[in-house]
């Protein structure tokens, strides 16, 4: 306005011409002293400086008497002047105005550099090129004239201010709700710690008013969600689902201590107040209204499939799915668990009873997972502590009398096991001084003396072994040694006599019904090779001693297997399968799927019949034949680019092997099923099989009825297949005469 108004000599020209050039000089001071108080605010708010620096008070003073000047030049024509012509011109005092800013400005600089890295990274370049440019522009304004350089300037760096501001202010923003969600997920992260060490200490509790039964709600928590990963279940569901698990026996807070831990049998009217716990859970749980699934898992987790649970009697599908997991997960933990009058069951017992459980007391689906993860748990990992884990060295071994002390088996497989170990007198030299190693199978692979246990499980022993090369064979079919003298018996005596720690290394390896150990200390060398009554049972070897200490024991395992040729055959191999063949040849399956048939494509309508015998050793529902279905590039099991699709075992279990396919097994027992002792037996003395493959599609089905069970598994494909196979193999068990009918 100013420039518009120049020169024009009206009365609106001569008041525009005056007002707006005085405009012009107080808004850049205001806008300059505007600045000032920004920074101090600035300063003050988001730099935490507590008190305003000195600086910016003189710069606030300088813009007030700078303002105060400007208006009494007004009236003196300090600054500017206008001619008769209404013209604006410099006056003699016109560099002082200038002065003013530019002392401002250097002054907010100096404060800007002191506390520049306190400041926002945008906001710092805006203000600092804001104290910088108009600086410059106002030392060009005072040499030029007809070009507002100052004002330019300050007005452009406050729009720059101002966006650089906001879109700090939107950052500051941003990291405040990105801070404050933090700090949601962090109390919800603790609310959820919280229910978590609660549900814990509940379950702790709960578990303490039984002495057996320690860590059994963690326990029957985390196989729960095992299950449930394996049924595909969502990350919302396992959650849900392990703390239900976790707090199921909730309810045994109401039941006296003298009942639940009561050792002898229990009366019905104790055991009716044990079956009340599923009650007295729902009415604990049911409370917690905004998780009802905590009252399902604890009211429903003692009904059975079959009707026959409490404490209502649901059958099947009625019975909530999570209840349907827990009643899985928590008879396996009863069974591994240690009871006042038991150890824990075997795991092959354990494996027997789910086996027979499926459809009855169990959910098929969830019984069938368990089976699986039980033939995952190929140490028996999942099972109560019992103190020492499989991986550590055994422990000293103080020896008395013979036997009188043993270890835990060590299983031999055909991976060699290296062991090391130190020995010396325990006693004065009136008896034999020497380590001894037992050979044996048991189901818990521990070696037992006591009659019951024995039969109970199947306990054999094939032959014991001393430090210095005796073997005393009990049931092996023969056994043959060579021994090496280094320094000779007689020196290795003389060192047991003064007491000596003497070394001893062993190598022990197993290939089907053969073993070889190789024993050697500085003394002596032995190579013993054992020939086993069978390829079937497992083998342990377990250190003992006479009037000894054992210690430093060290064991470890290769990696790499051994094969045929590499323990010498000193026996004949025996087999039960030196019959004629039929279509393909026989075979015997000596260990779990240790052998498989030749494989066939699955057409329509197919049938393959054969006959199948349990081996002698066979003591298990699952040692009998199974089917198995895959793919590969050259047709043969185990083959080029090999995919298993699934497996059916005849005692009417069923897996699937491949994410592209479904499998569904239902077996149902029929009028000649008697009980799951007499289907072993059947087994034992030799069954004909047929089994009819129908071809649909996508859906490959096997049908067939074997001793008293029918079977049939449905095999639904979601990707194309272009050939299947089939292809016969088991656990302990002959295949002979298969025959393919197509």
């Amino acid at each position: 306005m100013s420039y518009h108004y120049r020169g024009d000599t009206t009365d609106i020209g001569f008041w525009m011409v005056r007002i707006s050039n005085f405009m012009v000089f107080v808004l850049i001071l205001g806008i300059i002293f505007s600045f000032t108080l920004y920074l101090i605010d600035l300063l003050k708010h988001e730099c935490g400086v507590d008190k305003t620096p000195k600086q910016l008070i003189i710069s606030c003073f300088i813009c007030t008497i700078a303002i105060i000047i400007l208006i009494i030049s007004q009236f003196t024509e300090f600054y500017y002047y206008f001619d008769e012509l209404n013209r604006y011109h410099r006056a003699r005092g016109f560099i002082i105005c200038y002065l003013f800013p530019l002392m401002v400005l250097i002054l907010d600089l100096s404060v800007i550099i002191e506390y520049y890295k306190r400041i926002g990274k945008l906001q710092r370049i805006s203000i600092l090129l804001f104290s910088v440019v108009p600086l410059i522009a106002s030392i060009i304004q005072i040499f030029t004239y007809g070009v507002s350089f100052t004002s330019i300037t300050l007005v452009g760096l406050v729009v720059v201010l101002y966006v650089f501001a906001l879109i700090d202010m939107n950052n500051i923003v941003e990291r405040a709700n990105k801070h404050e969600i933090e700090i949601i997920r962090g109390e919800q992260k603790n609310m959820q710690l919280l229910f978590k060490q609660t549900a814990t200490a509940l379950a702790n509790a709960i578990d303490a008013k039984d002495k057996y039964t320690h860590g059994h709600s963690r326990r029957v928590a985390e196989y729960s969600v095992k299950i449930a990963k394996y049924a595909h279940k969502g990350e919302k569901e396992c959650e849900e689902l392990y703390f239900a698990a976790l707090l199921h026996d909730v309810g045994k807070i109401g039941i006296k201590d003298s009942i639940i831990n009561k050792e002898g049998k229990l009366t019905n009217e104790e055991y009716g107040a044990i079956k009340m716990h599923p009650v007295i859970g729902m009415q604990i749980l049911s409370s917690i209204s905004q998780s009802p699934y905590l009252s399902i898992g604890a009211h429903y987790h003692h009904e059975r499939y079959d009707g026959r649970g409490y404490p209502t009697g649901l059958k099947g599908e009625d019975i909530p799915d999570i209840a349907r997991i827990i009643a899985v997960a928590d008879a396996y933990d009863a069974m591994t668990s240690r009871r006042s009058y038991r150890d824990p069951i075997p795991q092959q017992l354990v494996r027997e009873e789910f086996v027979k459980g499926i459809g009855t007391q169990f959910d098929p689906t969830y019984a069938r997972i368990m089976l699986h993860l039980i033939d995952l748990d190929s140490e028996y990992i999942m099972k109560e502590s019992s103190g020492q884990n499989k991986s550590e060295k055994i422990e000293s071994l103080v020896c008395g009398a013979y036997r009188s002390t043993v270890s835990d088996g060590i299983l031999l497989t055909n991976t060699v096991t290296h062991i090391h170990l130190t020995s010396y007198m325990n006693v004065e030299r009136k008896h034999e001084n020497i380590p001894s190693f037992v050979l044996f199978d048991s189901l818990d692979g521990r070696i037992h003396d006591d009659e019951r246990k024995c039969r109970e499980l199947l306990y054999h022993e094939y032959a014991s072994i001393r430090a210095d090369g005796i073997v005393t064979g009990k049931g092996i079919r023969n056994v043959q040694k060579r021994t090496n003298e280094t320094a000779g018996a007689a020196a290795e005596d003389k060192a047991m006599l003064r007491g000596e720690k003497i070394s001893f290394d062993l190598e022990a390896v197993r290939y089907r019904d053969h073993l070889l150990i190789r024993m050697s200390n500085r003394f002596r060398f032995h190579e013993i090779i054992i020939a086993l009554p069978d390829s079937t049972r497992y083998a342990y070897l377990s250190l003992t001693g006479e009037y000894c200490v054992i210690d430093d024991v060290d064991i470890y395992k290769t990696e790499e297997e051994i094969g045929k040729g590499y323990i010498p055959r000193i026996a004949e191999e025996i087999t039960y399968i030196n019959v004629p063949a039929g279509d393909i040849p026989n075979v015997q399956v000596d260990g779990w799927r240790s052998a498989i048939s030749e494989g066939f494509v699955v057409t329509d309508g197919m049938r393959v019949i054969f006959h199948t015998m349990s081996l002698p050793t066979a003591r298990l529902v699952w040692h009998c034949p199974f089917a198995v279905l895959y793919t590969s590039d050259d047709g043969l099991p185990n083959g080029d680019d090999y995919r298993e699709l699934t497996v059916v075992r005849l005692d009417g279990e069923g897996w699937e092997e491949d994410d592209h396919v479904e499998n569904r097994v239902n077996v149902s027992k029929l009028d000649s099923f008697i009980d799951w002792n007499d289907w072993k037996e059947k087994n034992k003395a030799g069954q004909d099989c047929e089994l009819l493959f129908r071809v649909d599609k996508e859906k490959i089905s096997i049908t067939t009825e074997y001793c008293g069970l029918s079977i049939c598994s449905v095999t639904t494909f979601t990707e194309d297949m272009h050939e299947v196979y089939a292809a016969l193999t088991g656990d302990q068990c002959a295949l002979t005469n298969i025959r393919i009918i197509r």
